[in-house]
This record gives structure tokens, sequence and C-alpha cells, in this order.
């Protein structure tokens, strides 16, 4: 079977459908391909709570993340559907970071207070603190499964195509376009297409073409849990600790309130490093331990004993920035380095414009170098 169709994306979780739902929106012809099934748990967007966490003092972060409020607020009103709890979000361990970034959100006209550790712990009783505290009120949780249903329904409404179980498993870029070749249900195809969007998350590496040159991308398991909170009752604000370096902590801290679930918490970049197909979906004792002994130290309103262990994937660069760029006729957005979620609508976005525009360029940190 053969086709044309003017965009193809590779890969379906929410940057790729972000960029479905922009593309499609601006009238052109789209596909969206993914490999696994709707709602699949093998990569980074599972799950039901992602943190928006706002608490950065780069500018291209905070540009982006002005777009992707706008940009969630714009697909909440689409579909009927809202998609952020804004209950707050703390930030604490490192005193110049939390001053830095303090500056850099009310420079902007954004609401930002700093609490001493006292103030901090009478407002957030389950937590404990020993540094300055960054309280940002207008940052919660993105509502992350119901993210990508939106996401999916809102690209359907603009006329896009997304076809869950089907694989790539070539890219051929020609004189006139792209050639990408597709296995389902026991048969192969070809789709020709003007650009190709790679939105292919742990499997980027794979999927991409032999000879498109890459920053390094490392793949690990990352392995949060969700823990019981002693007082059902009690107010949680989302949070990141800069904890890395701190006693026994190899790793900073994140984590929020999961109704139903409990409170997520995670430390962040400590996973081995794995083959995305070959996974044990199991925390590595070490590392559980290490979480365990976190939570019994940091917060004594959450039960230690009650870890429910999530496993989900990073796609990092050295630096922990995106790469959202484009060579010839492929776009990549990839290395989201465990951070990227809050930030879909805005890289679906830039993504899209880099697709439909050949001389479009994101944010400088967020190129790929030659």
């Amino acid at each position: 079977m053969s086709s044309r169709e003017v965009h193809v994306v590779i890969g379906a979780g929410a940057m790729g459908l972000a960029t479905t739902w922009q593309l499609a929106r601006a009238g052109h012809e789209v596909v969206a391909l993914e490999r696994f099934e709707r709602g699949h748990a093998r990569g980074a967007s599972h799950g039901a709570t992602r943190n928006f966490n706002n608490a950065y003092a780069e500018d291209h972060y905070l540009d982006l993340l002005a777009a992707a409020r706008t940009g969630w607020d714009e697909l909440a009103r689409t579909t009927g559907e809202p998609l952020l709890r804004l209950h707050g979000l703390v930030t604490h361990g490192d005193d110049a970071r939390v001053a830095d970034t303090h500056a850099a959100l009310t420079s902007r006209g954004e609401r930002a207070e700093v609490l001493e550790p006292a103030e901090a712990a009478r407002r957030w009783t389950g937590m404990r603190f020993e540094d300055d505290v960054l309280f940002t009120p207008d940052a919660g949780v993105v509502r992350a499964a119901a993210a990508l249903e939106s996401l999916e329904r809102a690209a359907r409404s603009f006329g896009a195509d997304v076809r869950f179980g089907h694989r790539v498993v070539g890219i051929e870029e020609t004189a006139h376009g792209v050639t990408v070749s597709v296995d389902a249900d026991g048969g192969r195809y070809d789709i020709e297409a003007d650009t190709v969007v790679v939105t292919a998350g742990a499997w980027t590496a794979s999927v991409l073409p032999d000879g498109f040159s890459l920053p390094r991308l490392t793949v690990t398991e990352e392995s949060p849990a969700h823990f019981a909170p002693r007082d059902a009752a009690a107010v949680w604000p989302s949070f990141n600790h800069f904890a890395r370096g701190r006693e026994h902590h190899t790793g900073n801290v994140y984590g929020m309130p999961t109704p139903g679930e409990g409170v997520k918490v995670g430390l962040h970049l400590v996973g081995q490093v794995v083959d995305p197909d070959a996974r044990t979906f199991q925390p590595l004792p070490e590392r559980a331990a290490e979480l365990h002994d976190y939570v019994r130290e940091w917060f004594p309103g959450l039960d230690p004993a009650t870890a429910a262990p999530i496993s989900c994937t990073y796609t990092s660069t050295d630096t922990e920035d995106f790469l959202l760029d484009r060579r010839g006729r492929i776009v990549v957005g990839a290395g989201f380095s465990g951070h990227g979620f809050k930030f879909t609508p805005a890289v679906g976005a830039v993504l899209a414009r880099l697709a439909m525009d050949d001389a479009a360029r994101a944010a400088a940190p967020f190129r790929l170098t030659d």
C-alpha cells in the first residue's frame, strides 16, 4: 500500500501527539505512527500525573513554560477536559538556586515567595525542610493520562490520522521527500511524506536513518514510587529537593500528590542504563532502599513501608537540555531528560514549526550541533 501524506510523526506519546495536533490544526495532512498500543507503559508518557514545575531560572525554559501553560489551557478549552491542578510547588535544598529562581520568576511577574524552613514546615506538615524554600503557587501537576487522551482527540478533530500498532522500520530521505516504511498487521507499506518528525523517545536513535548524527542519548530505567500519607486529610504540594550529594543521597528528588495513589516521590536520573526493549520494570534494590530511607528522613507525613514502584524511561542528553531541531526533511524531538512533560504543548508547537518551515529554529540550547 502506498499513499501521499504531507507530514508523518513517528511516536505518538505526549510529544508526538502534541506535534500532530499542532500540524493538523494548521491545516496540514498528518499521520502519526505509534509502534505500541494506545496507553502502553513502555515509554515515558504513561501514568496519572507529571510535575508542572515552574522553578526554572533559564530564559529558554521559562519562555517554553509560558507557551506550554497557554497550550494546556487552550487544549482544556478545546476538549472540555481540565488538565492542570495548580496546588503549588515547593523547591528547596540549594539556597543559591532558590534565590536565582525566585529572581528569574519575579522579574517576569510570576508569583513566587521564599519561606524560612520553619514556616514551610508549618504549611506542609508532612514534609521536613532545612534550607530556604521557594513556593510557587501557579504550579502543580499535569494530568498525564488525561492529557494524552485530550491531545489525540484534539488532533483527530482536525483530521489527523493516528495509527497505533504501526512500527516504523525505515526512513529514507529522497530528493523529493521522505519514504517511511511501516510494519503493521503482518504486512509492510510505505508512506511518502514531505517531512518526518521523530518523537520516539527511547527508540529515537534506532528509528532515525543511518548517518543521522545525534548528541549522545542515554536511556535509563527510573523507579519512582507512590507512598501512602499517614493523614488522608493532609495538604501536599508538588516538590523539588536538590538533595544530590547531601549525606547518602545520590540524586535530586521530585514528586507530587496523585489522587487515589498517594504521593509520588522519585530520585531524578539515578537509574541504570537499559535497552528499552529489554527492561525489568523493577527498581534496583539499592535505589529502592535509598528512596525508602529518603522518605523516612524527609517526609514524616508518609509511610515509607508503603512504596508502590513505578517504572518509566528517561532519554537524557548530557546537559539535560532537549533536542528540538531539523536536518533536511527530518525533525527530531528527543532527550527530554525526565523534565519534559510539562512543556508538551509548547514542544509540539516548536516541532510543528520546524516541520512546516525549514528556516525555523528552536532556542539555541535545543539545537543540534554538527
